[in-house]
């Protein structure tokens, strides 16, 4: 059969499979930004919250979730991509119902009669400190399971997209699938205040709580999807002959093409902690995952305190969904890059994949001029933290690719959840430390000063120098631990 017969005979399950991952990865990330969308003008009122009760709030989700990380991969690789997705999935999907009773359990707990007499009380009286410390160890429990499940969609999806794409391939599929995040971080903001404010005006609760279980739900119409549609390629009546042999075609000997269904022998857990190839995927995740988590979790709150726009306004969501437009449409050319550098320059994917990561790392450096553009418009901020953020995805989508280009197949949802362990701890740090530095500056008033900017605007223009230059120092010590293609044998 030639190569032309070939193509034109050619399944395309692989990319049933990438828009199931997409979907979701759009649902993972709304579950985790309903919290963000609602807690300033929804849910602080109520509890009497502080940015630095949110801080918490944040950071320990992301060190749950990095916790978690380091052992989800190895889960997947042991319970196998279907069973594993499957776990994931309903673990966080029940955790985001789980925020809904938050508000049920804080009433009864502080043994108020209702919602409206927990709002009524003094602010920064013991009482509010009460009420405040009990909700936030009431959402910490449901963000904890949120986190534990949410913690195996990059393992699976990252094993899903190795074990049907071959390696040319498989940025421009991550960065797809990966386009999720910006899009559920998209659909989020034009979605959740609205249905917060809904069920609000209708006496739902404070309405926030029917955001939760309305988006929590999705989850487990996914899984019912998956379910049918999901099988190794090796097994999938979807997926012909000539599509097997094209996702297979990095593999090296005759003899393996032969034997593509044999399973490859796993490395040892704490054996991958041997490797500098493991090390330069923490290294790229501990630097960056923590600079989109703060823009995930804070925007939202950011025009809100700097700007006066809540997230349930006109304007609030406009600048919201601007912001991951931008991200969104820009991101997914970050996996076609590499792909073109394979192509057209003739590199090797490990150095086209590189090469494309250190052009995404100068994308976010306009953050360092975000709060300066904000005094001449709000848009700006919103175009400039939108760059980054698609800078952010295009560097990421390629950074996992990096995992499938120098571990075997048995080893990449291991060494994702160890990656991903890292990013949890830099995102825990980021959002602690932004949460006591906004309280802190905003205490402080004129007494904070940075750069010209005083009070909180300081605190959050010390945050934006943060992210803008983390991608190059994590790019230096990445190319520095790896400097060439050096593939590991199982």
């Amino acid at each position: 059969m030639t190569n032309s017969t070939s193509k034109q005979l050619m399944t395309n399950w692989r990319w049933w499979m990438c828009v199931l991952l997409f979907v979701a990865t759009t649902v993972n990330y709304m579950d985790r930004q309903v919290l963000s969308l609602t807690w300033k003008d929804f849910i602080a009122p109520e509890f009497h919250w502080t940015d630095s009760n949110y801080g918490t709030i944040t950071a320990f989700f992301s060190i749950i979730y990095a916790v978690c990380m380091l052992f989800a991969g190895k889960f997947v690789d042991w319970m196998g991509t279907k069973k594993g997705y499957l776990w994931a999935i309903g673990v966080w999907s029940a955790g985001a119902c789980l925020h809904a009773v938050c508000g049920w359990l804080t009433v009864h707990i502080e043994g108020y009669e209702s919602v409206a007499a927990m709002t009524a009380v003094e602010a920064g009286s013991a009482a509010a400190f009460a009420i405040a410390t009990t909700s936030v160890w009431l959402f910490l429990v449901a963000r904890c399971i949120l986190a534990l499940g949410e913690a195996g969609n990059f393992p699976a999806a990252i094993k899903v997209t190795a074990e049907y794409f071959p390696k040319k391939d498989r940025a421009f599929a991550t960065s797809i699938f990966n386009a999720g995040a910006s899009v559920g971080a998209l659909v989020a903001p034009a979605t959740i205040p609205l249905l917060a404010q809904y069920f609000k005006d209708k006496g739902v609760g404070g309405g926030w709580e029917m955001a939760f279980l309305i988006i929590g739900a999705l989850g487990f119409i996914w899984m019912g999807f998956w379910v049918f549609m999901y099988e190794r390629p090796e097994k999938s009546r979807h997926v012909n002959k000539a599509e097997l042999e094209y996702i297979h075609q990095d593999d090296e000997t005759v003899e393996e093409k032969k034997d593509i269904t044999k399973e490859e022998k796993a490395i040892p857990f704490w054996k991958c902690f041997t490797y500098r190839q493991t090390w330069s995927f923490i290294v790229g995740k501990f630097f960056t995952d923590g600079v989109w988590w703060f823009y995930l979790f804070w925007a939202p709150a950011y025009f809100s305190d700097q700007y006066g726009y809540t997230s349930s306004s006109g304007m609030g969501m406009a600048l919201i969904i601007t912001l991951y437009a931008i991200v969104t449409v820009l991101s997914i050319f970050g996996g076609y890059l590499p792909k073109l550098f394979v192509e057209k320059k003739g590199m090797n994917p490990y150095n086209g994949r590189m090469l494309a990561m250190l052009i995404f790392a100068f994308l976010p450096l306009p953050a360092l001029l975000a709060q300066s553009a904000g005094t001449v418009s709000v848009w700006w901020p919103a175009i400039i933290i939108g760059l980054a953020g698609a800078g952010h995805q295009a560097w990421s989508a390629n950074l996992f690719s990096t995992i499938g280009d120098m571990f075997p197949k048995s080893a990449i949802a291991t060494i994702t959840g160890i990656g991903g362990m890292a990013g949890g701890v830099g995102s825990f740090l980021i959002n602690k430390g932004a949460g006591a530095l906004f309280t802190f500056s905003e205490n402080q008033g004129a007494a904070f000063q940075f750069m010209g900017f005083e009070g909180k605007e300081a605190g959050y223009m010390i945050i934006f120098c943060i992210c803008a230059v983390a991608y190059l120092i994590a790019w230096l010590i990445m190319k520095a631990l790896v400097p060439k293609y050096k593939p590991i044998e199982a």
